[in-house]
């Protein structure tokens, strides 16, 4: 029997370390083994929507004197201090290159200008030396539009976390970092000054690490040793470049919604389309916090919950086990965050020995939901009641009622608008010891109440401030 428990759990241990390693299986099996040759650059997932943006009636004119890291920051080090810069300081290619990209622009040299005036005074000068006659280099190129901004905020360790598990020397572990970079995009009129549009991208950097490994004897003098493990940074200048391309692709659509610039005529249908995809992704990201997290969730102010649980008595006989009930719970809305319930159950408590009752539960109770404008939302309650008890059945009407109080935790996850399912733990103390018709140690009875159950949303909004 112990050498099939042994076998399971270290299937199980097997099983998850896999897991860990299949989460980023790409790069554990694409390993670099051998020197690779160069490569066109990369794509990031912005591009292909920059290069089918529906083409322009004409091609605006811009210039791009800088756009560059604002931030000063340096990279993160836990080992000393670190002089390399957290985020690339080409910003000002990268722009360039996404405004060739989305087709819409016509870019003119602005950063190193003065070399450009420097080349040519030297064209001139050699005209002048080897033609008599007067011949006059084409004059330069204006800009209509001036575009502006930079890489403002880099964020480092927005969110930190991992998970790990071992037993008896065989387990894996994986852990992961998110930075986050933030860039600004305005476009200027160079005749009146007016700063015709403001844009405002950012994009996240995921680091990972994932590690598994065994140490175990498995017969005498006999060790098994094995690990292995990857460790992903997402590059920051893939980063920095996706939040560039698609302010470059927000500017064009943004600017053809508020009538700053036009598409080609026959193009009216893709230009609609892309507006009205533009439009859910603006609602989308107002939904949307800086973790991920999307408040597009309302719970109407009153629900029914039927639910099943276990309980679990705890008290003076003993050993305890667990039984299961039935019950139904109705929730009153205060304010999105704050809700009164009120809740009965019918259930039974019972030791292994000398102990067995019928209860019925009531409760009234004061709730908190963390979340609450996010599908999963996490509560905390905490409440008083009565528990009454009969060995005969859950009508007896000599039965015992003592009161207790309660508090307890639990997740609700939204299915859909009106229907969610919520999983709870509870604990519950009786104010005096004499529920179980007994007297000893120097605490009272108690019991566990864990449900699971359906939330069922009937109506009534809350006013919307």
């Amino acid at each position: 029997m112990k050498r099939i428990l042994n076998l399971r759990s270290f299937s199980c241990l097997t099983l998850i370390i896999i897991s860990l390693i299949f989460q980023g299986c790409s790069p554990y099996f694409n390993q670099p083994t051998r020197p690779r040759e160069a490569r066109i650059g990369e794509e990031t997932s912005v591009t292909p929507g920059l290069r089918t943006l529906p083409p322009p009636s004409d091609k605006l004119a811009v210039a791009v004197y800088k756009f560059r890291d604002q931030t000063g920051q340096y990279k993160p080090s836990e080992n000393g201090i670190n002089y390399s810069t957290a985020v690339t300081q080409g910003g000002t290619n990268i722009l360039l290159k996404a405004l060739e990209e989305s087709g819409w622009f016509m870019t003119i040299e602005r950063e190193n200008v003065s070399n450009l005036l420097n080349e040519r005074k030297i064209i001139r000068s050699s005209i002048a030396q080897y033609k008599p006659e007067n011949e006059n280099l084409p004059p330069l190129l204006f800009a209509g539009i001036i575009l502006e901004g930079g890489i403002i905020s880099y964020d480092a360790n927005i969110i930190t976390g991992g998970a790990g598990l071992k037993y008896f020397g065989t387990g894996g572990s994986t852990q992961y970092r998110q930075d986050r970079v933030t860039v600004y995009l305005r476009a200027v009129a160079t005749k009146t000054g007016k700063i015709l549009k403001t844009i405002y991208t950012s994009k996240t950097i995921l680091s990972q690490s994932v590690q598994a490994g065994v140490f175990r004897f498995v017969k005498f003098k006999r060790l098994l040793e094995a690990e292995t493990g990857f460790t992903v940074n997402e590059p920051s200048q893939m980063a920095v470049t996706e939040a560039i391309e698609k302010s470059v692709q927000s500017l064009v659509i943004e600017g053809i919604r508020d009538g700053l610039w036009t598409a080609e005529e026959n193009s009216k249908t893709r230009v609609a389309t892309l507006l009205e995809e533009y439009k859910k992704e603006e609602t989308e990201s107002r939904e949307t916090d800086i973790y991920g997290a999307r408040d597009n969730t309302e719970r109407l102010r009153f629900s029914l919950m039927p639910n099943a649980s276990v309980l679990r008595y705890t008290g003076d006989f003993g050993p305890s086990t667990s039984k299961a009930g039935l019950g139904v719970a109705v929730n009153f809305g205060l304010s999105p965050h704050w809700n009164v319930q009120a809740s009965g159950t019918f259930g039974n408590f019972a030791a292994q020995e000398y102990f067995k009752r019928k209860v019925k539960i009531g409760e009234l109770n004061v709730q908190y939901r963390m979340l609450p404008y996010q599908k999963i939302s996490p509560f905390v309650q905490l409440g008083a009641g009565f528990v009454s008890a009969s060995e005969k059945s859950f009508f007896d009407s000599q039965s015992k009622t003592d009161k207790m109080a309660n508090a307890g935790f639990g997740l609700e996850y939204m299915v859909s608008k009106t229907i969610g399912v919520n999983l709870s733990g509870q604990y519950n103390y009786f104010f005096e010891d004499s529920f179980d018709l007994a007297s000893r140690g120097n605490h009272n009875d108690a019991f566990w109440k864990a449900s699971v159950g359906l939330s069922i949303y009937l109506g009534g909004h809350y006013t919307k401030k």
